[in-house]
């Protein structure tokens, strides 16, 4: 019996072909695991109507980790379009399956880890260590949306805001769309926690608060407000406070200065991108979605229906993803062992893929790591 249960979920395009990548590089480690098919992405959703079947979340259930590649996701027109011909006019709303899993399983913790490994072409300087804590479920992500405005909502808006709502008293509700952004205390602490608990383990000397209080109060002040009162639990590590615009600025003129940064889940997002592309972009870019009864972990890219088929892609994020795993599973020696390889490849400069200006496939890359093990 294998020592480990894993969910395996390679989603559509290139994930496919990371994930493949990947198990190349896990044999090689003698990682003892069984893996456990899930279907998810665009193709299920064609045919099933549903990109997030039952039978995905009842295996998730079962494993101690998971993996997943990538999926296509299109607007909502177009999915219904694309719907086999049995499934359309029914109604069927496509939704992200990796939101839904976020939020099915309370995936609080979207943890991405920039680091800049050197001789890599495409790093912006080559002594980058940062770390982004995002808030995975709540915020403009959790879908609470409408369009047009329905009636009850625009008489609640008016009621409470009518300064701001009576500079549209002329415009039609088709003509409004709406979203609302919505944080909780318990989802700012934890969040925050998760950041300070991983600058003490770690050795970074700060934590980065990333929000907008100054113009959006409500749900970034309270953000703020609750890392401030997580900092004064870790006197070893200090709690800067910046706005996500400026810290736009500050990731390109000295990215070096930074360490852990935290933010909610839209902000988070933006940032999280910009860290990658500091390292390289995002065929580095490996992330982990961590809850108390299961993780999941990701490259960061889509599924670039494009090369599908072609071999081509990096498949170093969905590595590293890989790495990420073993370290939430206690597996240190091994997690090392394989960063390690990883780093000495990229050292090297022998094997490059596409993004990196060479011509390595992805199994090329995998196997080169795998070569280093």
């Amino acid at each position: 019996m294998a020592k480990y249960k894993i969910g395996w979920m390679p989603g559509d395009g290139i994930g496919i072909d990371v994930m493949q990548a990947a198990k190349i590089v896990l044999d090689r480690l003698g990682f003892d695991a069984e893996y456990v098919h899930g279907d998810i992405g665009w193709e299920i959703w064609r045919t099933e109507a549903n990109a997030l079947p039952d039978r995905t979340l009842a295996m998730l259930e079962t494993v101690d980790a998971a993996l997943f590649g990538a999926i296509t996701s299109k607007p909502k027109e177009e999915a219904e379009r694309e719907l086999i011909p049995a499934l359309q006019g029914k109604g069927h709303v496509y939704r992200s399956p990796i939101v839904a899993l976020r939020q099915t399983f309370d995936l609080r913790t979207n943890l991405r880890p920039c680091k800049a490994y050197p001789g890599n072409p495409l790093n912006y300087r080559d002594d980058l260590d940062l770390v982004v804590f995002r808030q995975n479920t709540e915020d403009l992500y959790m879908g609470i949306e409408w369009h047009p405005l329905p009636a009850a909502i625009r008489a609640e808006f008016l009621k409470t805001h009518p300064k701001q709502m009576g500079r549209l008293a002329k415009v039609a509700d088709e003509d409004i769309a709406a979203s609302v952004r919505l944080l909780t205390r318990q989802a700012c602490q934890a969040i925050c926690r998760d950041a300070f608990e991983y600058a003490k383990k770690f050795g970074y000397k700060s934590v980065t608060v990333v929000e907008k209080p100054n113009v959006i109060r409500e749900t970034s002040g309270l953000m703020v407000r609750e890392a401030r009162k997580i900092a004064k639990d870790y006197p070893g590590v200090e709690l800067w406070e910046t706005n996500i615009d400026a810290m736009c600025m500050w990731l390109i003129k000295n990215p070096q200065d930074y360490g852990v940064l935290v933010a909610s889940n839209m902000f988070g997002d933006i940032i999280s991108d910009l860290c990658a592309q500091l390292v390289g972009g995002l065929g580095f870019a490996c992330s982990g979605n961590i809850g108390d009864k299961v993780a999941i972990f990701e490259p960061s890219h889509g599924s670039a229906p494009k090369y599908v088929g072609m071999n081509k892609v990096n498949p170093i994020a969905m590595i590293l993803s890989a790495k990420m795993m073993l370290d939430h599973l206690g597996e240190k020696d091994m997690a090392t062992r394989l960063e390690n390889a990883v780093a000495a490849v990229i050292k090297e400069g022998r094997y490059r893929t596409y993004d990196m200006g060479g011509t390595t496939t992805t199994t090329g890359m995998a196997e080169a790591i795998a070569a280093r093990l």
